[in-house]
């Protein structure tokens, strides 16, 4: 069986009284693009700056590789790259300049360093821009630039919030082939997303989280088994499991009516 690579133990959050991520079990392995769900509010964003270090837990635990997030912070975070929704980029360097600098926090010898940035700028067509300054690019490109820093040292783990937020959609397609060749090649890839279909299309297993509780998770097909309805969409079961299938029946007499 494949490694465990990405590990939570009662991982809680609580701001005063209200646990934003209330008492997480989940183990992702090697090869595995596992995608997290929920509701705006649910606790994904909260789950994955804790799995980065970036947010201390209240309790519990997390583990990268086998490394305690908290107290082996620097093992567990040289084997990770994190995607955040909201890039921020030094404007005032240039995309090879950015991957450069990236790839020295790595500790990366140049040798490999410089090859593998040229492999990325032209993979994530960003190679005939690659000297202007990061200020003048856009959304998409920004996050194109995000993408090529975190794949640069070739991590084990890769946590991804909202991934695909601003790409058009041969940026995305490609997006998704590189995750998928990345898990090929043995990494974790973990990603929260709102575009069900995404999910449905790429990952092998699915986590659904409301209210901070990890509710369901499997493979689309054990989802299907667990609402008891084999020919459901991601999107039916997310709904029926969340609460949100009222909304959508709601939605769908109204658009009834409107016709009538």
């Amino acid at each position: 069986m494949a490694e465990v690579l990405i590990k939570t133990v009662n991982l809680t959050k609580r701001y005063g009284n209200v646990a934003v991520v209330d008492q997480l079990n989940l183990e992702v392995r090697a090869g595995e693009i596992y995608g997290f769900l929920g509701p705006n509010g649910a606790g994904k964003t909260t789950t994955i700056r804790m799995l980065t270090g970036l947010l201390d837990a209240s309790e519990g635990e997390a583990y990268i590789a086998g490394y305690n997030i908290a107290t082996e912070a620097s093992q567990a975070k040289a084997l990770l790259a994190y995607v955040p929704d909201q890039p921020k980029l030094y404007g005032k360097l240039s995309a090879r300049e950015f991957l450069a600098l990236i790839a020295a926090l790595y500790r990366m010898p140049k040798a490999v360093a410089v090859p593998r940035a040229e492999q990325l700028l032209k993979m994530f067509g960003l190679w005939e821009r690659a000297d202007d300054l990061l200020e003048g690019y856009s959304h998409g490109m920004r996050q194109k630039v995000v993408l090529a820093a975190a794949l640069i040292h070739q991590p084990q783990v890769i946590l991804l919030d909202e991934p695909t937020v601003g790409l058009d959609p041969a940026s995305a397609r490609l997006l998704k082939d590189v995750l998928q060749e990345m898990a090929r090649q043995g990494a974790a890839v973990f990603l929260s997303t709102h575009i069900l279909e995404i999910a449905e299309r790429m990952c092998h297993r699915v986590g659904i989280l409301k209210e901070g509780k990890l509710i369901a998770q499997g493979s689309p097909e054990e989802l299907r088994q667990l609402v008891g309805h084999a020919d459901e969409s991601l999107e039916d079961i997310f709904l029926e499991l969340t609460g949100g299938h009222e909304t959508a029946e709601l939605i769908k007499s109204l658009e009834g009516e409107n016709e009538a």
